[in-house]
């Protein structure tokens, strides 16, 4: 059980992620400074270079906190369950920083000398080992390499939220997840499951 100072660092660390999202969402990379992070926070530097050590450790923990934002809602299973991730991720890129903030470090950081994959790479290994759990289920087609779809959507998504945000501050985000599995399932789902997946926003868990 989790001692009283335990939690009190865990509330801490929270405070000071949260802050550094809103702070980074609203100004990105280079425009953030810790000071601004920690008057958001309403704690001390200390506090933030205790639990993160610098600013790009904060940068470093929101890149890689991305999919936590996202599957503890899901309860779906196998193909249903990575479309699910998606629609999700596009219903959640409209109202929270922390992912909202992580998806922009990890896509603007050569502008501020970082060249970490890490947390593309975490979306591939999440999405092929979903994919991996509907094809032992026979609801992938045969010939459809897992990994390879994986990556497919991890970069599709990365793209999709880069055109939604330019061009509707990503107000039609979910629409264009959506188009995208409209064109992509017949060609990956089996015959068999293809009626049984459903793809919209009412997939979105309600808040």
């Amino acid at each position: 059980m989790p001692t009283a100072k335990a939690e009190q660092a865990a509330r801490t660390r929270q405070k000071v992620l949260l802050a550094a999202a809103e702070v980074f969402d609203e100004t990105g990379y280079e425009k953030a400074s810790v000071s601004q992070i920690v008057q958001r926070a309403g704690l001390t530097l200390g506090a933030l270079y205790f639990h993160f050590g610098s600013k790009q450790g904060l940068a470093e923990a929101l890149m890689n906190a991305q999919p936590t934002t996202i599957e503890p809602h899901l309860t779906s299973t196998g193909l249903q369950r990575l479309v699910d991730i998606t629609l999700v991720w596009a219903d959640r890129m409209k109202r929270d920083p922390v992912l909202r903030a992580g998806v922009r470090l990890a896509t603007e950081q050569g502008s501020h000398g970082m060249n970490d994959a890490t947390s593309f790479e975490d979306w591939r290994k999440l999405m092929r080992g979903h994919l991996d759990v509907a094809r032992s289920s026979g609801e992938i087609r045969d010939g459809v390499d897992t990994d390879q779809l994986a990556r497919f959507v991890v970069g599709a998504c990365t793209g999709m939220q880069l055109y939604s945000h330019l061009a509707t501050r990503r107000a039609d985000l979910m629409e264009r997840v959506c188009d995208m599995w409209d064109l992509l399932l017949p060609s990956v789902a089996s015959p068999a499951v293809l009626q049984a997946i459903h793809v919209g926003p009412t997939r979105v868990p309600a808040r």
